[in-house]
């Protein structure tokens, strides 16, 4: 049951991939300007939400981390100490929303531990 479980899932990340193959790096990098601009906002909340669906629905590679984490630093640095420019709370909602419908079709999500 588990390899099935795994052949699905692996199967869904491969389709999306060749659906669209910027598909995943275009969310993840959308997940890190999130963060950082939430980061720098003092918005902990929406950064916690917004790792928190990077680690549910991305894959756990190198290359994903790799661009959540650029994108974090970039986004955290355009933003800077300038508070006055930090968009209300509402709208990091609006954007988490709209993200986590449309991330488990683009990143179907990896394997528990256990099944890789």
């Amino acid at each position: 049951m588990k390899r099935l479980s795994l052949l699905v899932t692996l199967s869904l990340f491969l389709a999306v991939a060749a659906a669209d193959p910027e598909a995943a790096p275009s969310a993840i990098r959308e997940l890190g300007q999130i963060n950082g601009q939430a980061l720098a906002c003092g918005q902990m909340a929406v950064a916690g939400q917004a790792k928190a669906l990077m680690i549910r629905h991305a894959p756990k590679t190198r290359r994903h981390g790799g661009i959540f984490e650029e994108e974090t630093n970039t986004a955290f640095l355009a933003q800077g100490k300038d508070t006055d420019r930090c968009p209300p709370p509402e709208d990091f909602a609006i954007r988490l929303e709209e993200l986590a419908k449309r991330l488990p079709a683009v990143l179907p999500g990896s394997p528990p531990a256990a099944e890789r």
